[in-house]
C-alpha cells in the first residue's frame, strides 16, 4: 500500500462505549442537438448584448439546480432504502455496526467488532430496544463475522452489489453508528480499488492483511466498523473497516478509509451461515507460523519459521522450523507484514519460488505450491 506506508497507519474502527460517551455524485451526460447548437450560437451573436447577462445566467442555472435536486433526491432515496438494513451492535467490549444479511436473523459485521466479547446485542435503525444475539462464526483473516438474532421482526435484508463493477469516482454513502451516533450517513466517492492494507495488531485483531479493499473519501469513524458502504443504486458495495491515521501528526487522515468489498463479504458470510466456519477462503497460505527476524544491524532481515503445518505446502517443499524466508518470486521479504501482503495477491494452487536461509547458514531456493489460508 504505497500511498499510506510512509506516514500513515491504519486504525480499526470499532468504537468503545467510553469513546461514544465522550464524543457522545452521480454523473450526468448531456447531448447537444443541432437546435441546441443553433440556440447557443444565437445567444453569443446577439441575445447576450440585447438582454444583458441576466437571461443567459438564468438559463444556465436552471439545469444545474435541477441536477442538484435530482442528486439530493437520489441521496434521500438511498438512505431511506438502505439505512433500515444497518444495525448497531453492542458487546461487553465495545460498539460497532452491522448489516442485515438475510431474513433469518443473520447479521454480518467485522470480526474486530465482536472479537473477545461474550455478550452481543443488536439494535435496529428504527430505534427499538436492543435484542440479544449469538455469534455464529468469525473469520479473522478477512475481519468478518456473523451474529444472529432470534427476533426477526422488523429485519430488512440489504441488497449487495457485485463489487467487481465498482469504479473509481462512483459516489458512495457510508452508513453506520460512528462514535455511538446511531444511523449516521456520510458521503464521498470511491477513491481507489484493489488496495491491500494491513490492520494494526491488537486485542481485537490479529493484524489481518486485507486484499482488494475499496478506498473511499466518505468519512469513517470509530463505530462505523461493520456498517455499509452503499452506491446510489441502494446496493452495499463494501463494509467500512479501517480508517487511515497520520502517524507523523497524530489523529485521523481525513478522507482515507477502507472497506472490504461486497463480493468477499457475501462469500465469507454465506459460508459462516452455512457451516459456522469458512471452508473455502480463496486465500493463499504457506502453512507456517512465522516471526520477523533481525540482522546484525538490527534491521528486519526476513521471516523466521517457528512451526510448519504437517503435510502443508511448506512442509511438502522441505521448509522446516528454524529456516528463514527472505524472498518469494524475486520479491524481498523483510518481515511478516511483507509476506502477508504478498500472499494476499496470490491464490491457492499458485507455484512460487521461495528464498530460504537454513539454520546452518546455507541458502537456496525451493518451489512451493501454495495452499489455502485457514481460520
Amino acid at each position: 500500500m504505497p500511498t499510506i506506508r510512509a506516514r500513515r497507519g491504519l486504525t480499526a474502527i470499532a468504537a468503545t462505549a467510553a469513546v461514544a460517551l465522550l464524543l457522545a455524485g452521480c454523473t450526468s451526460s448531456s447531448k447537444t442537438s443541432s437546435s441546441d447548437t443553433s440556440n447557443a450560437s444565437n445567444s453569443s451573436s446577439g441575445a447576450v448584448s440585447s438582454t444583458g447577462s441576466g437571461a443567459p445566467r438564468s438559463q444556465a442555472t436552471a439545469p444545474a439546480t435541477s441536477e442538484l435536486q435530482s442528486l439530493q433526491s437520489a441521496y434521500v432515496q438511498v438512505v431511506n432504502q438502505v439505512l433500515p438494513s444497518v444495525v448497531e451492535i453492542t458487546t461487553d467490549r465495545g460498539l460497532g455496526s452491522g448489516i442485515v444479511f438475510n431474513d433469518k436473523g443473520y447479521v454480518v459485521t467485522n470480526d474486530h467488532v465482536v472479537a473477545g466479547a461474550s455478550q452481543y446485542h443488536v439494535r435496529l435503525a428504527s430505534g427499538a430496544a436492543p435484542v440479544p444475539a449469538t455469534l455464529v462464526g468469525s473469520y479473522p483473516p478477512d475481519d468478518l463475522a456473523v451474529v444472529k438474532v432470534s427476533d426477526t421482526n422488523g429485519l430488512k435484508p440489504a441488497v449487495f452489489a457485485d463489487s467487481s463493477n465498482v469504479n473509481v469516482g462512483d459516489i458512495v454513502l457510508a452508513m453506520g453508528n460512528p462514535l455511538g451516533l446511531a444511523s449516521s450517513v456520510t458521503e464521498g466517492i470511491v477513491s481507489a480499488t484493489g488496495r491491500t492494507v494491513t490492520e494494526p495488531k491488537d486485542a481485537t485483531s490479529p493484524g489481518a492483511t486485507l486484499p482488494n479493499v475499496i478506498q473511499t473519501s466518505a468519512a469513517i469513524n470509530p463505530g462505523n466498523s461493520g456498517g455499509a458502504l452503499v452506491n446510489l443504486q441502494g446496493q452495499v458495495i463494501g463494509i467500512p473497516t479501517l480508517a487511515a491515521t497520520d502517524q507523523q501528526l497524530g489523529g485521523a487522515a481525513p478522507g482515507i478509509g477502507f472497506a472490504i468489498p461486497s463480493n468477499v463479504v457475501t462469500n465469507i458470510a454465506q459460508q459462516l451461515v452455512d457451516h459456522g466456519k469458512v471452508v473455502n477462503s480463496q486465500r493463499a497460505a504457506l502453512g507456517v507460523t512465522i516471526v520477523t527476524v533481525t540482522g546484525a544491524d538490527g534491521a528486519p532481515a526476513g521471516v523466521g519459521v517457528v512451526n510448519v503445518e504437517p503435510g502443508g505446502p511448506a512442509a511438502s517443499a522441505g521448509i522446516a522450523a528454524g529456516d528463514v524466508i527472505t524472498g518469494i518470486n524475486g520479491t524481498k521479504i523483510p518481515d511478516t507484514q511483507a509476506l502477508s501482503v504478498l500472499l494476499a495477491t496470490m491464490k491457492p494452487g499458485d507455484k512460487v519460488s521461495v528464498d530460504v536461509t537454513r539454520a546452518d547458514g546455507s541458502t537456496g531456493k525451493v518451489s512451493v505450491t501454495l495452499g489455502q489460508l485457514q481460520s
